[in-house]
């Protein structure tokens, strides 16, 4: 039970009589009495609770940035009427702002027997699942002076997915994709290319490019052209240790690096290539294998969403152990990962030869822009030192970057907003030279 604010005006308005006319014990008694049978009269009259029915329906799953709306339908099987104050609470996370919270409390009357149907609209501010609280309601008498209250678990759950900004760039990769086609199609073989078709041989092409087989059935001299070869396979590996915790701008690096991931399977999937990920940092955090193009982005999408970065230091043998058992041989392996020294030079360098043997791999890491903007900041004796710590640490990330390519693997180091375009970029030009 809960009183209103209508109660209390009320009792400091039936203050004023008994101190002007009747002071004293019985005056109190009698207002007083005469307001507690009106409270009961009114908790009485007022719908019961507990015998609500709810059920829900709405979204299941929003990108992040945009919206979702969760409808929750108030069924009233009782033969007295519903006044009542509803909190459909979620968890703060579920909107962007204190004042959008605002959008979980609604006011709503039932007739005896009837239901409504209420929505709340819920804004997150990161992905992940967001499950409903409880719903709260308040029932007031007709009178306004009190209100039975209780609260009902009614489950939904709304995945938040992530937002995909990097989409932008996906039009321009596969414009290149395209060109990448034709182009190589007039170049002379190389490893991972595939026989495309036979033309006539025009002046500048490559005579070892010449099927003399087909030239002695025909007039003209024939030339076989190539194009990249498809149905290879991209599998990805997203480090969710410590250092994918790390907060670059707004956002965490595991962020970024879903980001790069999903243009890097759109990309891929276009190509005709098949993409897998694997989330690892201890044990298996999410996985994706197998699937076909159409569901290849959704699969990735509801495979990350609920990612979260675990605060232990990334075991890199086991994940070269999971990668061994999953990937296929001749693979181009993404590792996205950190370019820190001591995780570089204690866990992946140990690892990268035994992968090395199996894959192309590719590593990729998210920069954080404001250490350049840390290593131009003059002035004053703070920004020097500083920029003589910016410079040191970003020294130290080139020479980790250098050791890696020495050992044949392509690195790619960019800041969040730049990393997805950068990996596709690199995967691009790792198809043009015929290493996939």
């Amino acid at each position: 039970m809960t009183l209103t604010g209508r109660t209390a005006l009320l009792a400091a308005l039936g203050a004023l009589p008994v101190g002007l006319i009747a002071p004293g014990w019985g005056g109190i008694l009698t207002v007083e009495g005469i307001l507690a049978l009106a409270i009961l009269c009114d908790l009485l009259l007022a719908a019961p609770v507990r015998t609500l029915l709810f059920t829900r329906s709405g979204d299941t799953s929003v990108r992040l940035g945009d919206a979702a709306d969760v409808g929750l339908t108030v069924a009233n099987p009782s033969n007295r009427p519903l006044r009542a104050a509803v909190r459909d609470a979620w968890p703060p996370s579920s909107w962007r702002s204190m004042d959008e919270q605002a959008a979980a409390h609604h006011s709503l009357t039932i007739p005896a027997g009837e239901r409504r149907r209420i929505v709340t609209r819920l804004n997150p501010a990161r992905r992940g699942d967001r499950l409903a609280a409880r719903v709260t309601v308040r029932s007031f008498g007709p009178l306004g002076l009190a209100a039975r209250q209780g609260s009902h678990h009614v489950p939904w759950t709304v995945r938040v997915l992530p937002p995909f900004e990097s989409r932008k760039h996906l039009p321009s990769r596969l414009a290149r994709l395209r060109e990448l086609d034709g182009r190589t199609s007039v170049l002379v073989r190389g490893q991972g290319t595939e026989f495309d078709s036979l033309r006539e041989y025009v002046p500048g092409d490559d005579t070892r490019s010449i099927d003399w087989r087909a030239t002695a059935r025909q007039t003209a001299v024939a030339v076989r052209t190539w194009r990249p070869e498809r149905d290879r396979r991209i599998f990805v590996v997203l480090d969710t240790g410590r250092t994918a915790a790390g907060r670059v701008g707004d956002v965490p690096r595991l962020d970024a690096a879903v980001d790069a991931t999903l243009l890097l399977a759109a990309l891929a999937s276009r190509a005709g290539d098949r993409v897998d990920l694997l989330a690892y940092d201890r044990q298996v955090r999410a996985r994706v294998h197998g699937a076909r193009t159409a569901g290849l982005l959704p699969s990735l999408m509801d495979a990350a969403a609920a990612l979260e970065p675990e605060l232990v230091e990334t075991d890199m043998r086991g994940l070269s152990a999971a990668v061994a058992k999953e990937a296929a041989p001749g693979s181009l392996l993404v590792l996205i990962t950190s370019l820190d020294s001591a995780p570089v030079e204690e866990g992946l360098l140990p690892v990268l030869p035994q992968l090395m043997k199996r894959h192309t791999v590719l590593v990729a890491a998210v920069a954080d822009p404001r250490v350049e903007e840390m290593a131009d900041a003059r002035g004053t004796v703070d920004a020097v030192y500083e920029a003589a710590a910016a410079s040191r640490t970003r020294a130290e990330r080139r020479r980790t970057a250098d050791r890696l390519r020495r050992q044949g693997v392509t690195v790619v180091d960019a800041g969040p907003s730049r990393l997805a375009p950068a990996v596709a970029d690199a995967y691009l030009a790792l198809k043009a030279a015929g290493r996939l």
